[in-house]
């Protein structure tokens, strides 16, 4: 802790003036890094779950069709259609149930800014107030 006697600004140094200058720009550098920290750890967390559910959405598709596939081509065949025609069209129609959730899932990532807005924000109100310290 700084036990510096503060004094009215107008009986205080130059020297004095600059040290409390430079000491709060360094309690605001530590606000400000605290700031980015967790806010980029917020944007991380919500990304994270887009790509979780980008995953899921993947994995459900692969492991529930692969069941239905199957008996589909077969109830196909059993209908008079060639083996070759039902798993080519059995295999278009889930390929494009996949591309949908696929894209879905870009689409949420694109949707997620993770520059740290709040931070950017606030380091150039800073910079004005500095510059305004400055002058």
């Amino acid at each position: 802790m700084d036990t510096t006697p503060i004094r009215p600004e107008e009986d205080r140094s130059l020297g004095d003036l600059f040290a409390q200058l430079l000491r709060d720009m360094s309690t605001l550098l530590r606000q400000e890094v605290a700031v980015a920290r967790n806010e980029m750890t917020q944007k991380a967390s919500k990304i994270g779950k887009d790509a979780g559910m980008l995953a899921a959405g993947g994995i459900v598709a692969y492991t529930g069709v692969i069941a239905i596939i199957a008996a589909i081509i077969l109830m196909l065949v059993r209908a008079g259609m060639p083996a070759w025609g039902a798993a080519l069209l059995v295999g278009v129609v889930i390929a494009a149930v996949g591309a949908y959730l696929v894209s879905k899932g870009i689409q949420a990532l694109k949707q997620d800014n993770i520059a740290p807005e709040k931070t950017i924000s606030n380091l150039k109100e800073d910079a004005r107030w500095l510059k305004e310290q400055m002058s």
